[in-house]
């Protein structure tokens, strides 16, 4: 697949933009992310996967913004799922950025199962898996966990259920949510919540960080 689309960023507007939210990178990892724009602006005219189009648009709000949970939460190694990940976000960007975290990549739509799994082919990321699969389908196959993340996921009741169960038992939990989201997710007791933290350059966009409660 081709796209004559928009040009894809440069090293030095990836650079910059980072820069915006407090990351850096290598010089692998920056045309990982270029190669990876261009991945998904192709398939993205046949697949739903984002309703951007503008490629240094994607760079702000799929890359730098998936990424930016790598120093505030933060997240290193260990393992990672991200449910419903679609076109990949927030998992890859953080894997790109932190290549030791072992990531599971829950997503059921086969189609969009296959792009990641392009995507991963791609970049030769290592440790990376998806997994064709309804979240709620998934137990001990995915523990234990040390984060398990969701960009736009709307289902917060029974996904958090879900992520505190004994069978998944995940130490945090990492939402990108918008602010109408915040007071329904204070309301669920079960969960230890962090501040909110404002993502950069949004006005309305932020990420929420849980712990189980004992």
């Amino acid at each position: 697949m081709t796209t004559n689309g928009p040009a894809l960023p440069t090293e030095s507007a990836i650079v910059r933009a980072l820069g915006e939210f407090q990351l850096s990178t290598n010089e692998r990892q920056i045309l990982q992310i270029q190669q990876y724009i261009k991945t998904l602006l192709a398939w993205n005219e046949k697949l739903n996967l984002t309703a951007i189009r503008d490629p240094l648009e994607v760079l702000y709000r799929h890359f730098c913004e998936s990424m930016y949970a790598a120093i505030t939460v933060p997240v290193e190694n260990g393992r990672l799922a991200d449910v419903g990940s679609g076109g990949g976000f927030p998992g890859l960007p953080l894997k790109i950025l932190r290549p030791d975290l072992r990531v599971f990549l829950i997503e059921s739509n086969l189609k969009k199962a296959t792009f990641l799994a392009e995507v991963i082919r791609e970049l030769e990321l290592t440790d990376a898996q998806v997994l064709v699969r309804r979240y709620e389908e998934l137990g001990e196959e995915l523990a234990p966990l040390d984060f398990i993340c969701a960009r736009a996921l709307g289902e917060f009741p029974s996904f958090l259920e879900w992520a505190g169960s004994q069978q998944i038992a995940a130490k945090q939990v990492i939402l990108w949510i918008g602010a109408r989201d915040l007071p329904d997710l204070q309301k669920i007791r079960t969960w230890e919540w962090r501040e909110p933290i404002p993502v950069p350059n949004s006005l309305r966009r932020l990420l929420l960080v849980g712990s189980k409660k004992a």
